[in-house]
């Protein structure tokens, strides 16, 4: 049966792809949890229209994220920090802490999940730290840790 996904399923496939399943999957797991429709020519219509809804949306998400990554470049964050010997902090700075620094800065919420760091900062200094906002759009942000 030729069915169009709704959602995304792992191992099937994206939401709005035409694929074709066995009859009793589709009947009796896929449209009652309303995950698939029927690929009948007026559902082949509207997945046309949700295709380009689809591509709308992804273009208008790209076009704020390159407007927003350029804000985070032009961005310094300055934490502070209890420090103990030869700039060691007690404890680190992480990535819900830099998301929260930019948050007040910015006035816009940020995902703790989209900013990047290979090991949390232990020590004082400037450190660049990217954030990945969009598939190909990524911006370094200045962050700077001082003792307080």
């Amino acid at each position: 049966m030729k069915i169009i996904l709704l959602k995304e399923i792992q191992n099937l496939g994206q939401g709005g792809e035409l694929i074709e399943v066995k009859d009793g999957y589709a009947r009796n797991y896929l449209f009652p949890r309303k995950l698939a429709i029927p690929a009948t020519s007026g559902n082949l219509n509207k997945l046309e229209e949700i295709r380009k809804h689809q591509q709308y949306r992804k273009q208008k998400n790209l076009e704020e994220a390159k407007t927003f990554a350029v804000a985070l470049a032009q961005t310094e964050v300055k934490l502070q920090a209890k420090v103990g010997e030869e700039g060691k902090l007690f404890g680190s700075i992480t990535t819900a802490d830099i998301a929260r620094a930019l948050k007040e800065k910015l006035g816009k919420d940020l995902d703790k999940k989209k900013i990047t760091l290979s090991e949390p900062i232990k020590r004082t200094g400037t450190y660049s730290v990217p954030v990945k906002l969009e598939q190909d759009v990524e911006a370094l942000v200045k962050v700077e840790v001082v003792a307080s």
